[in-house]
């Protein structure tokens, strides 16, 4: 599953030539200036340091929030991987196709639709815990430089987004930690019952961390595949450039069967994520990445929906692959979801632009401004494809992140499951240092070597 691509926010794209492409940028800035202005720093009273309400709701089924979930269980060590702090607890009921109507105003249509299509997908809904935390001074990201119109950011820009396009970039510039290196599987299912997985191992280093910054950098990635044997050998590199900079994304591939390096322009956008059995597209990876350019991003408001949240038990240690993958979903016993309050943003294709999804539903977490579900559609119209992004408090770093993303391919019925790790010993590392010569096209050439 091109897990490769899809670990990899995606590079700037149009249909124009490159000054009406530099036109395009310069319009996308100097909105996000002007909003900018508006939306300083510094949050009102009665919010969290990245803009979420303190409080909890009227009925008391979502929790105020207190800081997070902030140190890790009793006695634990990072080689047991991220172990359930509410493993105690039991569903307060669980949601099927046949009592779908019961929770619908908090259920989003993507979710509906699954619950209506996937006799396997069950939705146990627990008690919401708002785990989602960060150290108490983030490091705050350089300035974008090299372009006026280009808005400063720190860790969250927009903490009280005015429109979509705040919303899409608090998450695309939401803290991860200064970078991450793991390991971790992904799994096509098919409709008849047959999977695949795919091994993948990567380093993920925003420029903070970097022993040279480079303007306009938001972080540099390197990956390779694991498994399978004829897989084993690809390597990819990005440099991935501040979303709302005029600045492309810059991709390179090695390939062992040729043994050199050349550009990857395809790395991007509604290109076919390798290895998903064209089940998915880059641009779908980590909720949404890479460049808001190709869309125009109209924020719908906040809802209270029902999320994948705090999903530890599918990533336990002590649960084997074969206890997860299942026919039409995987293992619905090991879900869990909470009621949170979302940001609702929708994206709708700007003329004269071209992707497979012409219009896309976001539902963004107000604690950690990460998407946790997304709703992709057709050019008739017709919801295609439904994405799941459970959120995970990773608790030795203080970085809310995700456990797994999984996405129903409505018309097919196959999914794509991606960032397990459960039958890796090597834990993951957050906060990772880089050497900007490590992350160099020579580099990927040594490597492959």
């Amino acid at each position: 599953m091109q897990m490769t691509k899809s670990e990899i926010p995606q590079a700037n794209r149009s249909n124009k030539g490159p000054q009406q492409r530099r036109l395009l940028f310069l319009v996308v800035g100097l909105a996000c200036q002007l909003l900018s202005g508006m939306s300083a720093l510094a949050v009102s009273p009665g919010l969290s340091p990245v803009g979420a309400e303190v409080a909890g709701n009227a009925a008391g089924t979502i929790p105020p929030w207190t800081g997070g979930l902030r140190a890790p269980p009793a006695n634990w060590q990072s080689k047991q991987g991220y172990v359930d702090p509410f493993a105690g607890e039991r569903p307060l009921f669980t949601i099927t196709a046949a009592n779908l109507q019961e929770q619908r105003e908090r259920l989003t249509p993507g979710l509906q639709a699954v619950l209506a299509r996937t006799p396997e997908f069950r939705m146990p809904v627990y008690p919401a815990h708002r785990t989602a935390g960060y150290p108490d001074k983030s490091k705050p990201r350089p300035p974008v430089t090299g372009s006026e119109t280009a808005p400063k950011q720190g860790t969250v820009p927009f903490p009280e987004p005015r429109n979509g396009l705040e919303a899409i970039s608090n998450h695309l510039l939401r803290d991860l930690g200064g970078g991450v290196e793991r390991s971790f599987d992904s799994f096509v299912m098919r409709a008849n019952g047959d999977f695949s997985k795919i091994g993948f191992h990567d380093q993920r280093v925003y420029d903070e961390n970097f022993d040279t910054p480079v303007p306009n950098r938001l972080f540099s990635y390197l990956g390779y595949f694991l498994s399978p044997a004829d897989l084993v050998g690809t390597i990819y590199l990005v440099h991935e450039p501040n979303p709302l900079s005029a600045d492309e994304r810059k991709a390179w591939i090695y390939n062992a069967g040729q043994r050199r390096v050349r550009r990857a322009p395809d790395l991007a956008y509604d290109n076919v994520q390798n290895g998903s059995d064209g089940l998915a597209v880059v641009d779908q990876y980590d909720g949404y990445n890479g460049s808001p350019n190709l869309y125009d991003w109209q924020l719908l408001g906040k809802r209270e929906m029902l999320v994948p949240y705090n999903n530890y038990r599918i990533g336990d240690k002590r649960v084997p692959y074969s206890e997860v993958i299942r026919k039409g979903s995987p293992n619905s016993d090991l879900l869990r979801f909470e009621l949170h309050r979302v940001w609702v943003v929708e994206a709708r294709l700007k003329a004269g632009q071209t992707h497979v999804y012409p219009r896309r539903l976001f539902y963004i977490d107000e604690d950690s401004w990460s998407v946790l579900l997304s709703e992709a559609y057709d050019s008739r119209g017709k919801l295609w494809r439904v994405g799941l992004h459970s959120l995970l408090q990773y608790y030795d770093a203080l970085v809310p992140w995700y456990r797994f993303e999984l996405w129903f391919d409505l018309t097919n019925d196959s999914y794509v499951l991606t960032g397990l790790d459960n039958e890796y010993k090597t834990p993951w590392t957050f906060g990772i240092p880089g050497r900007m010569r490590d992350f160099q096209p020579d580099a990927l050439r040594r490597a492959g070597h």
